[in-house]
């Protein structure tokens, strides 16, 4: 919306900033931030009258229920918060002539409803079952399937898939809408797996979008594109804005959801953010180089394949428990340290995302 006050340049050149990315994104953060900030304790203190708190003990999963204790009257679908930064962020900010800025909203508010259902649902229940893994996948499928359909018809967009560290592109064709699919569904999968500690899922968040925001700055610009020898993407900058707006959101949310966490962000935020995050990725055609960025998030939803197949072909269990922050917390390891240590590795996994742009 602000985008289109450089019109008035002729006016005051201060309006004139109002054209650059580089302002834009200063400004979607911010603001995003502050809103979580603003909003935060009012939220907080609402989900709290209404008693959304989150069923903290998992079957299955009693080794672990006496560390959460503590978290009982701790609200959850904090979500709506970072959900609200992020819209408001981007309305304000982003182009919204831009195609892609719209297609990443729907992605976002519509796997966050997904989420936001799921937690009604366990909070109706009183247990941890949401909505049926059936009915989550589903509605997963059908918004990941409706973007890679948009973009399979644009004849502005290329149905490659690029490799990182090397000059190699698959021509996906009709594939690259499942493609889309299997990227969104386990982007948002893995981290909703990953949203087990105060303050885990959200700070690597914030560590993989800020590459991914960095990624979408050098994408939208022709003359760092073509330096880095990568696919320049006419909608690259407008995509930065609101990976600005998203980091801005992740850190206001970070604010209170920090050990001790007053607020959870639920699956109202965890699945909105990777959806988020997939939807990013396939836009700016940088799928594989979410696989190293958000390595955390790989590794966590790879912990649980690898053990439910381990227990179904050899009965032997290789981590204590899975998701793998899980397998740390039973080794002994205090919660905030798990989280840090995980920090620290999102933080050098996004290192070595923006470094695969130079590496060819």
């Amino acid at each position: 919306m602000l985008y289109f006050l450089y019109e008035f340049k002729d006016v005051s050149i201060f309006f004139n900033l109002f054209r650059y990315i580089t302002f834009r994104c200063a400004g979607a953060s911010i603001t995003a931030f502050l809103f979580c900030l603003w909003a935060g304790p009012a939220i907080i203190g609402w989900l709290r009258q209404m008693k959304v708190t989150a069923h903290n003990q998992r079957e299955h999963a009693e080794k672990i229920h006496h560390l959460y204790k503590h978290k009982a009257d701790v609200p959850t679908m904090g979500g709506v918060m970072i959900l609200g930064g992020v819209v408001m962020a981007t309305l304000l900010w982003a182009n919204l002539l831009s195609v892609s800025v719209w297609l990443l909203l729907f992605i976002t508010v519509w796997f966050g409803a997904l989420g936001f259902l799921d937690d009604r649902q366990k909070l109706t229940s009183k247990s941890s079952r949401g909505l049926s893994s059936r009915a989550k996948f589903l509605g997963q499928v059908f918004a990941a399937a409706l973007l890679g359909l948009v973009l399979y018809i644009d004849p502005k967009f290329d149905e490659w898939l690029h490799f990182p560290f090397i000059k190699s592109t698959l021509y996906l064709g009709v594939f690259f809408i499942p493609f889309v699919v299997l990227v969104l569904a386990g982007t948002s999968n893995a981290l909703n797996l990953t949203d087990g500690l105060d303050g885990l899922a959200i700070g690597c968040t914030l560590f993989t979008v800020t590459a991914f925001a960095i990624i979408a700055y050098v994408t939208g610009r022709v003359d760092y594109s073509a330096y880095l020898g990568i696919a320049h993407i006419k909608d690259g900058g407008e995509i930065a804005v609101f990976c600005a707006a998203l980091v801005g959101a992740c850190a206001g949310f970070l604010w209170f959801n920090s050990y001790p966490a007053e607020v959870m962000m639920g699956d109202t935020g965890s699945l909105s953010l990777g959806g988020a995050l997939g939807a990013i990725a396939v836009l700016l055609k940088k799928e594989l180089i979410l696989v190293i960025a958000g390595g955390v998030f790989v590794w966590e939803a790879l912990s649980v394949m690898l053990q439910v197949a381990s227990f179904k072909i050899r009965k032997k269990r290789i981590f204590l428990m899975s998701p793998f922050h899980h397998h740390l917390q039973l080794k002994g390891w205090p919660e905030s340290k798990v989280t840090i240590r995980l920090w620290i590795l999102s933080f050098i996994l996004a290192i070595a995302a923006l470094a695969s742009l130079k590496v060819r």
